[in-house]
């Protein structure tokens, strides 16, 4: 078993952990290898001023993300960099609880809230997250089971209901990080797994900064875990935020070292092989949103041959739930993302909604067919397509920021298509 390096146990490395300052621990890695500030930022991909701002400022507050791969490359270990962060014991700052009525119980409260915006995500509710986000509330003290809770969550997010979602977000975190105060490798993959689902919701209503904090946290906590599923989930959660950042090279940098890490684990298990073909269509999809027609095509291909060995309908609590036909649909939106409708709509013409199981699928599916559609210049069928996925699983169109534009623009181009008035009054598009 390796030793830790003495230097992160002495007073000076546990001074800077107990005070919360990562970047002083980044510093001092350096130093210690004789590195300058260029050296390391010639490695991360950054200037010199960005490790000093790093070094300077590394508080919780930074990008966790450019400070885990320094740290990787200073040799601080995880835990130490965990701790640093305040994410080892969980020593934040809590908001005590107003008493034992609870926020979350309050049928009057619950109702204000869903009614309070056009969009199923009320402002209120994206306020609470943010308040967790940096104030992290005190434990619900709920009776019912951590995980049952959180198999509850992923259902609203399985079913296109964001709302509900982002209600018990707060709650759910909070005793998840109650929870990781045993350290075990299992509570810390829970946490990881609240921060992606987290990262998911707010990916769909395209609120991508909470997103990059949502995201960058999964993957701390990942790591603490030790599981490389649990990791590869995480990273995937990252790239996919990275990407709707418009950073697609560190999106692809990280989801390829991610297919790596799983790749390593030898794909001896079905969970192991579903998520390296999960990992490939993401890189796919990455590649393809960045122009990497080559690369994209190669990865989906690649895909498609792992998926093989998938059965077609993947088992109750995988963590990469994926199936032959989940990769069909990543190859229509890897088509679509490259420009071509046509093999867009050619790969998902075998597609049918009883191959996914749950509504957020199923309305993935519709609305990836309804942008080929609109891509090849088709309104009716593109309107046909929205309204399918608005049927079974709302949440699809009316949150997702780039298929509500599909909608006005409809509305506005084509008012007196089949199924445009329809779908713009179901959504409460304007014109």
């Amino acid at each position: 078993m390796r030793t830790m390096d003495p230097l992160w146990s002495s007073a000076e490395a546990r001074g800077h952990v107990d005070r919360q300052n990562p970047g002083a621990l980044i510093r001092m890695g350096r130093v210690s290898r004789g590195s300058r500030q260029a050296d390391l930022g010639a490695r991360l991909g950054c200037s010199a001023s960005t490790v000093s701002r790093m070094e300077q400022r590394g508080s919780r507050t930074a990008d966790v993300h450019l400070l885990r791969l320094a740290a990787r490359e200073v040799g601080i270990p995880t835990k130490v960099l965990g701790a640093a962060l305040g994410l080892g014991g969980f020593q934040a700052t809590r908001v005590a609880s107003a008493g034992p009525h609870r926020a979350e119980e309050d049928p009057m409260r619950r109702r204000t809230l869903l009614a309070a915006a056009g969009l199923a995500a009320p402002a209120q509710l994206l306020t609470g997250v943010d308040d967790a986000l940096a104030s992290m509330p005190a434990p619900t003290g709920s009776a019912v089971p951590l995980d049952t809770r959180m198999a509850r969550a992923r259902a609203f997010f399985d079913a296109g209901e964001h709302t509900a979602l982002l209600e018990v977000l707060p709650g759910l975190l909070a005793d998840a990080h109650e929870g990781a105060q045993s350290r075990t490798d299992l509570a810390h993959a829970r946490l990881s797994a609240c921060y992606s689902l987290a990262a998911q919701v707010l990916v769909k209503i395209g609120r991508y900064d909470r997103a990059r904090l949502t995201a960058d946290r999964a993957t701390v906590y990942a790591d603490l875990s030790g599981s490389p599923l649990v990791a590869a989930a995480a990273a995937r959660e990252l790239s996919i935020v990275l990407r709707h950042q418009d950073q697609a090279a560190a999106a692809q940098r990280l989801i390829l070292d991610a297919v790596t890490k799983i790749e390593a684990t030898g794909l001896t298990t079905p969970a192991q092989a579903a998520a390296y073909a999960q990992m490939l269509c993401t890189t796919s999809y990455t590649a393809a949103r960045a122009g990497g027609r080559d690369q994209a095509q190669a990865m989906i291909h690649e895909a498609s041959r792992a998926a093989r060995r998938l059965p077609r309908q993947a088992p109750a609590g995988r963590l990469f739930p994926l199936t032959p036909a989940a990769v069909d649909l990543y190859a229509v939106g890897v088509h679509w993302a490259l420009g071509d409708a046509g093999a867009a709509l050619k790969a998902g013409r075998a597609l049918r909604a009883d191959q996914f199981p749950t509504a957020e699928r199923k309305g993935r599916m519709h609305t990836d067919l309804g942008r080929a559609w609109w891509q090849w210049g088709k309104p009716e069928q593109t309107a046909h397509e929205l309204l399918s996925a608005l049927r079974v699983s709302p949440g699809e169109v009316r949150d997702r920021p780039a298929i509500r534009q599909i909608v006005s623009d409809l509305s506005t181009r084509h008012p007196r298509a089949s199924g445009v008035r329809e779908l713009a009054t179901a959504t409460g598009v304007r014109n």
